[in-house]
């Protein structure tokens, strides 16, 4: 058994301001992924249709322990009150693009998702063109709205478990360790085995390895 939030915490002070409006149902949006090295970028989008349904101790995501986020997914993805979304953007067109704008398609393929009955979108950090719905972006978003915050738990959970069946194919690189991010294991094992095409090749480490830097005068020295 979980708890639920009372409408007046302060997880809810955002969406309450849209609920006493014009909009009965308020979706949240966030992204996991965008600064890794290898993998999608990956976007949730979240709605609430049951206000007096919103768990209990939804958080940004990088706040909970690995087994806190599986267990908050498991809560969200079994309440009828839940309706949810997913958006993934490969690492081929991330690099054929920009990790901004394959983001943003992360986001609206997402949000896409959940219409309806999602009217409004609250989106964690900055501004996001190209969204299915008018929306609002709030700066540390997922830890101070319990839409973005269940969105941020999804997003993060999703691609964690896409990055653990990727170790299965690729089992020399440890992306069921550090899902991708540049770590000095995963740099140590990029240098040893090489690029996969699950690798960003416009991202720097990786781009490096693939087309090395020219030595300078100064490198001989």
């Amino acid at each position: 058994m979980h708890g639920y939030l009372s409408l007046s915490d302060e997880l809810l002070v955002f969406e309450s301001q849209f609920w006493n409006g014009e909009f009965s149902f308020v979706g949240g949006i966030d992204e996991a992924g965008r600064g890794c090295l290898a993998g999608p970028v990956v976007a949730a989008a979240v709605v609430f249709t049951d206000h007096a349904r919103i768990p209990e101790g939804l958080n940004d995501s990088k706040q909970l322990t690995e087994n806190r986020r599986e267990e908050l997914r498991e809560i969200l993805l079994s309440e009828p009150g839940v309706q949810w979304g997913i958006g993934e953007v490969s690492a081929e067109e991330i690099d054929r693009t920009d990790i901004l704008r394959a983001t943003w398609k992360a986001m609206a393929l997402a949000a896409a998702q959940i219409i309806p009955p999602a009217q409004f979108l609250l989106v964690d950090g900055n501004p996001v063109h190209g969204l299915p719905l008018p929306s609002q972006n709030l700066v540390k978003g997922d830890a101070r709205s319990a839409t973005i915050a269940a969105a941020s738990i999804l997003a993060k959970t999703h691609r964690d478990h896409l990055m653990i069946r990727a170790a299965e194919e690729y089992p020399s690189y440890g992306f069921e360790i550090h899902k991708g991010y540049g770590t000095a294991q995963h740099l140590a094992a990029l240098k040893q085995h090489g690029v996969t095409p699950l690798h960003r090749k416009t991202f720097a480490p990786v781009h490096d390895l693939l087309f090395p830097p020219e030595f300078t005068q100064q490198d001989l020295f």
